[in-house]
């Protein structure tokens, strides 16, 4: 990583997902997609799963130039043996700022397995930012 600054993030201290929030909000993709397993995926909202670390790196260039994640609190449950981690918070661009949940699942190496956006938005609103996006 080429710089010292972080992100605390109430309730996780997880390294990889600050990471996360840390390399995006720095247009530092390629290092973003690092953090996933090989076949790690996102799953963004109107958009199939994003499968590998070269289609996620490709996606948020073109996705999230412009656009600041601002994570809030978090927290870290743990279902079958599988450590699952929530993150609220928003996502702020020129155009428009949105309530999101990231929901995050790691493996054993501390590789992001999924990473999940779910937009926290009443459906006028999410018809409303798809609108803007396609414009």
């Amino acid at each position: 990583m080429t710089s010292t600054k972080s992100i605390s993030i109430e309730g996780i201290s997880e390294v990889a997902i600050a990471n996360y929030f840390l390399t995006i909000n720095q247009e530092e993709f390629v290092q973003t997609a690092s953090l996933f397993a090989e076949d790690g995926q996102m799953l963004a909202p109107f958009k199939e799963p994003i499968v590998g670390r070269e289609k996620i790196a490709s996606y948020l260039e073109k996705e999230a130039t412009g656009m600041k994640l601002l994570p809030i609190q978090g927290v870290c449950e743990t279902e079958d043996g599988v450590e699952k981690f929530k993150v609220l918070g928003k996502v702020r661009t020129s155009m428009f700022s949105v309530n999101v949940a990231w929901y995050f699942t790691l493996n054993p190496k501390k590789q992001l397995t999924t990473a999940r956006i779910k937009l926290l938005a009443s459906p006028q609103e999410l018809l409303n930012l798809q609108s803007q996006r396609d414009r």
